[in-house]
């Protein structure tokens, strides 16, 4: 439980501090916010955290802030009204955790956080740079960030894998999160659990 405390310290200064950011910034607040999950994926990862806490927690987390969407009470630092990403990504790391095997769950909820919060940032920065509306936008620059990030993820953890198998797998993982069909905290989890044979 001491690990899991920390952890959950973690993700909740993290909510904490980006409220200082304010509305304006809300996309770069969700981006740290899913950085602050990688010391419970660690934690988890080196046995400290265990697989039923760390998946009850996270739906428990999501519920949460399902909540709030229900009663119209977003935290609006992070949070954006009609849009249910943050609670998908919750949802879905508690699905991985629980359903698949540790080392592709870790794979999975690391690219999630870390991918997906480079990607966001850059586009953030640059649709900004180009004084264009930043919100709901996909751009390459931001696919690059996160195709590179997720092959160094999955060459960390599956070193013994070829490097065309890492690179297939995290350019699929890439195209699943710039797909526009579905929300890519739902769509990459499950495109990675569908291709984690590759590795």
């Amino acid at each position: 439980m001491l690990y899991a405390g920390i952890a959950a310290a973690f993700i909740l200064f993290a909510i904490w501090i980006t409220r200082y950011l304010g509305e304006e910034y809300a996309w770069i607040n969700r981006k740290i916010i899913h950085f602050s999950i990688v010391p419970a994926v660690l934690f988890y990862n080196a046995g400290l955290i265990a697989r039923e806490i760390f998946a009850v927690a996270a739906f428990l987390f999501g519920a949460f802030q399902l909540l709030t969407h229900i009663k119209r009470d977003e935290l609006s630092w992070y949070q954006i009204r009609n849009n249910y990403g943050e609670v998908f990504f919750a949802f879905s790391a508690a699905a991985v955790v629980w359903f698949i095997e540790k080392e592709y769950a870790v794979v999975i909820l690391l690219v999630m956080a870390i991918s997906d919060g480079v990607t966001g940032i850059l586009r953030f920065f640059y649709f900004k740079a180009k004084g264009f509306n930043v919100r709901l936008r996909k751009h390459w620059i931001g696919s690059v960030g996160y195709l590179i990030s997720a092959v160094i993820i999955v060459a960390i953890i599956f070193p013994q894998s070829s490097i065309v198998s890492k690179i297939i797998w995290a350019g699929i993982l890439t195209l699943a999160e710039y797909q526009r069909f579905l929300d890519d905290n739902l769509a990459v989890p499950l495109v990675g659990v569908l291709i984690k044979g590759i590795l």
